[in-house]
């Protein structure tokens, strides 16, 4: 049966040289009837026929099965007598058959597979002679030549299709690939990649839809269509149609022969027959370890995907998934160089704020260098607090280590900070730095970290109240006695109206006797804002 079936004939139409065949045997022999005969596992099914009218029967009906254990000729001289044959419906009733003659087609390695053999509706108790039966075994080896051929060609012919569908899945890689160069949008590469896919691949619809955080739910925009085929844009949980979200999530291709039958989709299979699926393709879009889309192709009819389609698709979806992490990439380069342009404009206008007030109020040239470069560096502390935080913002603790890093003291535990995680955006991480420094600085000259047993508190908090606000205070402790400043300098503005007039909080300079007292409060979502 495996050798019947590797000739691939059954049920094939006819073809001239099997016609042949028949003609000559019944020509030679002499006979009505010339059938070449082939034995399948539930029936005999004639490639050619000449004066018989079925162009099969059931096994029950067939006298050439006993040809299959034959060594050489079967020959029956009357079918009425023979004891295998006599109660046969086709001896007994229409067509009354009487003698049979049947040679052997056997393949190269022994096993029969059917027969060729010559038919009369009368007996002949002389059978054939000898020309004729040496024509018959002559001919029967013609028929496994004539099948043999035929396999040839169909290989060739498969062979030829194979190479003209691998050449197409080159030429559409090609395409896609100068496509998804050119592209500006997702959009437009997924949708030329989805067009690409579905015709090549012969489907019924292809496109590409993006899975939400979750995993389970999938967005398709616009995919590509056969005419009389339905779209599927919109939302579609992907639960709806079968156990799907575990392969899809883990990345690997999800490939189904026939949603009626495959044990993950079975169980839905009507709402993929109100889709019009059958066979399906799923391949994983991923960017950083998480499934982010989904390339799939559709056909309405079962089909057994062969392992180059599958291939072809995962290419087509490596290319896309590397394209769109080009594209975003590109996106979030020119973000940040528009944001970092935004950023050093507003540095050098309070750079050249602060030089131009230090000079102003500096008493000699000296004393103005050293207090201009003590704020850049402040400044430059801040900025390296925020290079290495994530979109542009620091913790609140960092800014305020990082601008009292210039000190000494704050090597030795005289500083003490308190509080809880805040993260702080752009726009008042330096000008919160500037007034710690501000703050640390009056401190060293005159201030509690002037006298060996002076030590400062810095605590904050975020109120739970529904205008969350940020509250900072600096607390000097164990310094020498406070007294109002006489005159208020650059240092005493910057600290006062600097970040309050940034970001509309209010600041509230205090001096009890034990030591100097700062409060900042400011709405929380203008101290985390970037711009």
């Amino acid at each position: 049966m495996a050798e019947l079936e590797a000739f691939d004939v059954l049920d094939t139409g006819p073809e001239e040289g099997f016609e042949d065949v028949v003609q000559i045997a019944r020509q030679i022999c002499d006979a009505p009837v010339a059938l070449v005969s082939l034995v399948a596992s539930d029936r005999q099914w004639f490639k050619a026929r000449a004066g018989f009218p079925d162009c099969q029967t059931d096994l029950t009906r067939s006298v050439c099965v006993y040809a299959l254990s034959e060594p050489d000729l079967l020959i029956i001289p009357d079918l009425s007598a023979d004891p295998r044959t006599r109660g046969n419906p086709l001896v007994t009733d229409e067509p009354h058959i009487r003698f049979y003659a049947g040679a052997p087609l056997r393949t190269d390695s022994g096993r029969t597979i059917g027969s060729l053999c010559v038919i009369d509706h009368k007996p002949r108790p002389a059978g054939l002679d000898e020309g004729q039966a040496d024509a018959l075994r002559r001919l029967a080896r013609q028929v496994m030549l004539l099948l043999r051929e035929r396999g040839q060609l169909a290989k060739m012919q498969a062979s030829d299709l194979l190479a003209a569908a691998a050449a197409s899945r080159r030429a559409a890689l090609l395409e896609l690939g100068d496509h998804l160069r050119d592209a500006s949008t997702v959009a437009d590469m997924t949708a030329r990649a989805a067009e690409i896919v579905g015709r090549v691949l012969n489907g019924s619809r292809a496109g590409y839809g993006e899975l939400d955080q979750t995993g389970e739910f999938l967005t398709i925009a616009e995919e590509w269509v056969t005419a009389g085929t339905s779209r599927l844009a919109g939302n579609h949980r992907l639960a709806d149609y079968g156990t799907i979200v575990p392969v899809i999530q883990s990345g690997e291709t999800l490939v189904v022969r026939a949603a009626s039958e495959d044990d993950r989709t079975a169980g839905h299979s009507a709402a993929f027959a109100k889709l019009d699926v059958s066979a399906m393709l799923n391949v994983p879009v991923r960017e950083r370890g998480r499934t982010v889309g989904l390339l799939y192709v559709h056909t309405p009819e079962a089909r057994a995907w062969a392992p180059e389609e599958i291939g072809f698709a995962r290419n087509v979806a490596d290319r896309v998934q590397v394209a769109i992490g080009r594209l975003r990439a590109e996106e979030q380069q020119s973000i940040l160089n528009h944001e970092l342009s935004h950023r050093m404009k507003n540095v050098l206008a309070m750079v050249q704020a602060i030089a131009a007030q230090t000079i102003r109020n500096a008493s000699d040239l000296d004393a103005a260098g050293d207090a201009l470069s003590a704020r850049l560096v402040a400044m430059g502390k801040a900025h390296d607090i925020l290079l290495g935080g994530e979109h542009a913002t620091a913790s609140l603790d960092a800014v305020i280590r990082g601008a009292l890093s210039i000190h000494d003291d704050a090597q030795v535990g005289r500083l003490k900070l308190d509080g809880p995680l805040v993260p702080v955006g752009s726009k008042a991480a330096l000008s919160l730095a500037l007034m710690i420094h501000e703050l640390a600085t009056n401190a060293g000259k005159y201030g509690a970290l002037s006298t060996p047993d002076g030590h400062v508190t810095v605590k904050w908090e975020v109120t739970s109240d529904q205008d969350r606000l940020v509250r900072i205070c600096w607390i000097e402790k164990d310094g020498p006695l406070v007294a109002p400043p006489s005159r208020r300098g650059f240092g005493t503005r910057l600290i006062e109206r600097g970040l309050a007039g940034l970001i509309g909080g209010e600041v509230q300079l205090t001096y009890p006797p034990e030591g100097v007292i700062c409060e900042l409060t400011a709405p929380l979502t203008e101290f985390q804002a970037n711009t």
